[in-house]
């Protein structure tokens, strides 16, 4: 006997009609379900399936998604980086160096720009904000016409709050690119020693801010005329605050302003899908320049091709006899080995890709961090020759 696909007790059967033999009641027969109670499985089992399909899909879709939209941010930094780096100067004529060399005067430079500067200005200080003033002024009065901007900030230093502020002039604020030239321009806090002197630090950085406002006063009337042109390359310089250490060398406890700067320029929009930093083409730091037989050498494989500029420029006007107390063509740039790299103002624009030729004296100056590093120690040809490659490589740089 074969039984029905569901087994009713007695007495319960559907309409309480009569049972059957067997215990089952005649109204309450069924249809057989096994057939179908097979086709609400396998249909449930496409269902699922197909739903763990759609799933998958929308899955490796987002991820798809994903990889390429990182594919093409990537591309974009790698086109912003190849823009950076393929930007190719002019060379310039004998005689054109000739004119350049003569533009640099020593004499403005060292008693108009260096000696107001060689003054006790660590950050907060009343030399500090004399000196922020003394550079904005400088570059107000020059033809050239500066975007000034003073990026001021407080940030916690060992010995409390302090109040910071670098000085951001730029040429032409619309041009799509930037060639940078910075150097620091506080100088680090000691106590006055037993004789009552306070820390100059003359290399350290007061002669780079020095041959940045002599080489913007040389040059003035070319970096106008460039402006006016609409030239796709344009100068900004970067006098920045803080770098020096209140304690102990630390990352929070150093290059207070590049930290302030470069973090504020990354996301500040110069045009669409491009910020300040973005920008900049190529970021030149200057730092304890002014030394008798310094030593400059190269940091950075991938900027080493504007490190030859250099060395070639020195070449050219070594044997133009443009530069003074000068026995050999390479006194200054030495291509090998390539040094290793020094903390120092560049590092967080370069933690954010920006290009980067570190102008520097290695080894550091004999006298560094003493009360030594004053204007006696300074070798007044060192100082105009610097000058007078530093002309020659960002006329050659911004095709001036």
């Amino acid at each position: 006997m074969r039984k029905g696909p569901r087994r009713l007790r007695p007495g319960l059967g559907a309409g309480g009609g009569e049972l059957e033999p067997g215990g089952f009641s005649a109204s309450g027969r069924r249809t057989p379900l096994r057939p179908l109670r097979l086709w609400l499985l396998l249909l449930v089992l496409a269902a699922g399936a197909l739903l763990g399909l759609w799933l998958l899909w929308r899955e490796v879709a987002e991820q798809g998604w994903g990889v390429k939209e990182q594919q093409q941010q990537q591309q974009q930094q790698q086109e912003i980086g190849g823009s950076q780096l393929a930007h190719k100067p002019r060379s310039l004529s004998s005689s054109q160096l000739k004119r350049l060399s003569s533009l640099v005067d020593l004499q403005r430079l060292w008693h108009s720009y260096l000696q107001p500067i060689l003054l006790e200005r660590y950050p907060g200080s009343r030399g500090s904000k004399q000196v922020q003033q003394f550079i904005t002024e400088r570059l107000r009065g020059l033809a050239a016409s500066w975007h000034i901007e003073l990026d001021s900030f407080e940030d916690r230093t060992p010995r409390g709050m302090v109040s910071f502020a670098n000085v951001v002039a730029t040429l032409d604020p619309a041009a799509p690119r930037r060639l940078v030239l910075a150097c620091h321009y506080d100088s680090k806090y000691f106590p006055h020693d037993g004789r009552g002197r306070a820390f100059l630090g003359a290399t350290d950085s007061a002669v780079p801010c020095s041959i940045l406002l002599e080489l913007v006063t040389a040059l003035d009337q070319e970096l106008l005329r460039s402006k006016e042109q609409g030239a796709k390359v344009s100068l900004q310089l970067l006098f920045l605050d803080g770098e020096e250490a209140f304690g102990e060398w630390s990352d929070t406890d150093s290059l207070y302003g590049a930290r302030h700067l470069a973090e504020r320029m990354s996301k500040a929009s110069l045009r669409p899908g491009v910020t300040q930093l973005q920008a900049m083409a190529l970021f030149v730091l200057l730092d304890l320049l002014g030394a008798d037989g310094l030593t400059i050498q190269n940091h950075f494989s991938d900027t080493a091709s504007w490190f030859e500029r250099l060395v070639s420029i020195e070449r050219r006007l070594h044997r133009l006899n443009l530069l003074a107390s000068h026995p050999q063509e390479q006194l200054y740039f030495s291509r090998h080995p390539i040094y290793g790299p020094v903390q120092d103002d560049h590092v967080p624009f370069l933690q954010r890709g920006v290009p980067v030729l570190h102008l520097i004296a290695t080894p550091f100056p004999v006298f560094w961090h003493t009360m030594e590093d004053t204007e006696v120690n300074l070798h007044r040809p060192t100082v105009e020759n610097l000058c007078k490659i530093l002309a020659a490589f960002v006329a050659e740089y911004l095709w001036l």
